[in-house]
C-alpha cells in the first residue's frame, strides 16, 4: 500500500496519507487543501501539550453539559460521555451546496413516495418499487392508508447519512423515523468555538445556532390554522439513549417535554397534564417509535405512548412529526430504489449517489452476498446504531459462517454493500494528530412551505485506528463540521 506523510511537521509529523482514502485536510501531494490551509497552519504551530489542553477543555465542556449516550450490551445499559475530537472538519461552500441540493431533492421525493404508497399507489402499479417490498415491510402502517397528512409532510425532520470516498459524496442511508444527533452537532460547535475563538471567526463558518428556532418554526408551520400552536416533544423517558437530546431541544425551543403518562385524550384532542391543569397539544414532535405511540392502535402493552393519541391524529386534532409509517421509506431494502423514486416523482437525476447495494431478498443478491461475504458489509434491513451487522473483512471465518446461516434463514431481512473507503480526517489521538474515518449526518427540516438544511451536521468519527464503524455505541465519537462561506 502506497503511503506518504503530510508535508507539515509538528503534530502532523506521523500523519500518514493513503491514496485509497480521500483525506479531508490534505491533497494527494501532502499539502493542505486550500480551504484547510489556515486551520492546518494553526494546528502545526501548536505543541502536543497545547493540543492536549484544548482536547481536555472540549471534553470537560461535554462533561459539564452532561452530553451522554447509552451503550447497550447483553447485560446492561451504560451511560457515557460521548467522545469529542477537537480538530474540526472543513467543507467549502461549494461542497455544501452540492450536498444541500441532493438532500432537498431526496426528501422531496421520499415525501411524495410516502403520500403515494398510503393513497393511490401509482409507483407500485408502475413497478417502480416492488409491491411486496412495501406492503410486506414491518414499518408499513395499514392504519395510515387514506389518512390525510397535514400539507403532505410525512417527514418533517430527516437525518441522512453522507459519506465521501475518492469518487465523491454518496448517501449511505436515510433516517426518517426519529433521527437523532442534532444536539451533539450543537454541543460540538459550542465546545470548539470556545477552544478556537479567533480561528473560528477567521474562517467565517456558517452558523448552526438557530437550529432550535428553525425546528420550532417548522413544527408550528404544520398547524397554520392556529396563531400560536402548542408544540411538545414526546420522549420515552430518562432511560432512552437520546434523552439528553430530547430535554435539550425542549429547553432550547421553550416547549414542554412530555412522556406518555403526561398525555390524555379529551373531547377528541390530545392534552398534557401541567401544573396549571390540562393543556391541549397541537403538534407533537415524537421521539418514540410507531409501535409505542398508542397502546390502543399499536402495541397494546406499551406504556410509553398515550391511549387515544392516534385517534386525535386521525381526526385532524393533532399533528405528529414525523408521521407514523415513515419507516417504510428508510428501510434498507427500499434504499436501493430511491434513485428510481427520484426519477419517477421528480423527473430528475439524483444529485447524490447511492452506495451499491445487494438485496438478499433477490436470488442474485443472496448468492452474491454469500459468495463474497469476506468482502462485504451485511446489515439487517431494520437495523440501526451499528448493531447486528457484519463487516466481512474484519470478521473471523467462524463469525462469517454463523452470520451466513442467519442470512440463509431469513434472506429478506438482509442487504449487503461493499466495504466503503470512507474519507479520513485529522483527529488528535494519543498526543498526535492521526487520520480517522468519518461520515456526516446533516439534518433537513420540511415545513409547510419550505425546506431548510442546517449548514453543518453530526460529523461522526471512528476513533479506533483502522475502524470503519463511526457509531458512538461502537467506539465512535464526534467532531465539529465547519461549512465555510465562499
Amino acid at each position: 500500500m502506497s503511503q506518504r506523510r503530510a508535508s507539515e511537521g509538528g503534530v502532523f509529523t506521523d500523519y500518514d496519507l493513503d491514496p485509497n482514502y480521500y483525506d479531508e485536510m490534505f491533497g494527494t501531494d501532502g499539502s493542505a487543501r486550500q480551504a484547510c490551509k489556515r486551520l492546518n497552519a494553526a494546528l502545526a504551530e501548536l505543541a502536543p501539550e497545547d493540543l492536549t489542553r484544548l482536547q481536555e477543555g472540549v471534553y470537560r465542556h461535554f462533561l459539564h453539559e452532561g452530553i451522554t449516550f447509552t451503550v447497550l450490551d447483553a447485560e446492561r445499559a451504560t451511560e457515557q460521555i460521548i467522545p469529542i475530537d477537537c480538530v474540526p472538519r472543513v467543507l467549502t461552500g461549494a461542497e455544501w451546496e452540492h450536498i444541500e441540493r441532493g438532500l432537498k431533492q431526496r426528501l422531496t421525493a421520499l415525501n411524495l413516495f410516502l403520500k403515494d404508497v398510503y393513497h393511490d399507489g401509482r409507483c407500485l402499479r408502475d413497478k417502480v418499487v416492488p409491491i411486496d417490498l412495501v406492503l410486506g415491510c414491518p414499518q408499513y402502517r395499514m392504519e395510515m392508508r387514506g389518512l390525510k397528512v397535514p400539507h403532505d409532510v410525512y417527514v418533517a425532520v430527516c437525518g441522512t447519512d453522507i459519506v465521501r470516498t475518492n469518487d465523491g459524496f454518496a448517501v449511505l442511508e436515510d433516517n426518517l423515523r426519529v433521527p437523532s444527533g442534532v444536539s451533539y452537532m450543537l454541543a460540538c460547535r459550542n465546545a470548539i468555538k470556545d477552544a478556537f475563538p479567533r480561528l473560528y471567526r477567521a474562517h467565517r463558518v456558517r452558523e448552526v445556532a438557530d437550529y432550535a428556532e428553525r425546528l420550532y418554526s417548522t413544527l408550528a408551520s404544520l398547524r397554520p390554522s392556529l396563531q400560536d400552536p402548542q408544540v411538545a416533544i414526546l420522549t420515552p423517558g430518562i432511560h432512552n439513549s437520546a434523552y439528553y437530546e430530547h430535554a435539550f431541544l425542549a429547553g432550547e425551543m421553550g416547549i414542554h417535554l412530555v412522556e406518555g403518562q403526561d398525555l390524555v385524550l379529551r373531547d377528541g384532542a390530545l392534552h398534557m397534564r401541567t401544573t396549571a391543569g390540562l393543556r391541549r397539544v397541537d403538534v407533537l414532535y415524537r421521539r418514540i417509535d410507531d409501535d409505542y405511540l398508542d397502546p390502543v392502535m399499536f402495541r397494546g402493552e406499551s406504556v410509553l405512548g398515550a391511549a387515544g393519541l392516534f385517534h386525535a391524529y386521525r381526526t385532524g386534532n393533532l399533528v405528529l412529526a414525523n408521521a407514523p409509517g415513515t419507516g417504510v421509506a428508510d428501510d434498507k431494502s427500499l434504499y436501493s430504489y430511491v434513485p428510481a423514486i427520484i426519477r419517477y416523482f421528480l423527473g430528475e437525476e439524483p444529485v447524490l449517489a447511492n452506495v451499491e447495494t445487494h438485496l438478499c431478498r433477490e436470488p442474485d443478491g443472496l448468492a452474491y452476498t454469500l459468495e463474497h461475504l469476506e468482502e462485504l458489509v451485511v446489515k439487517e434491513v431494520g437495523g440501526a446504531g451499528g448493531y447486528g451487522m457484519l463487516v466481512g473483512p474484519h470478521a473471523s471465518a467462524e463469525e462469517r459462517a454463523t452470520y451466513a446461516e442467519r442470512v440463509r434463514a431469513d434472506p429478506a431481512n438482509f442487504i449487503s454493500q461493499p466495504v466503503l473507503a470512507l474519507s479520513r480526517a485529522p483527529c488528535f489521538v494519543g498526543g498526535a494528530i492521526e487520520p480517522r474515518h468519518v461520515d456526516l449526518r446533516p439534518f433537513v427540516l420540511q415545513g409547510r412551505d419550505e425546506q431548510h438544511v442546517v449548514p453543518g451536521g453530526l460529523c461522526r468519527v471512528a476513533l479506533r485506528r483502522g475502524s470503519l464503524v463511526v457509531n458512538s455505541s461502537q467506539g465512535g465519537g464526534c467532531k465539529d463540521l465547519w461549512i465555510l462561506e465562499d
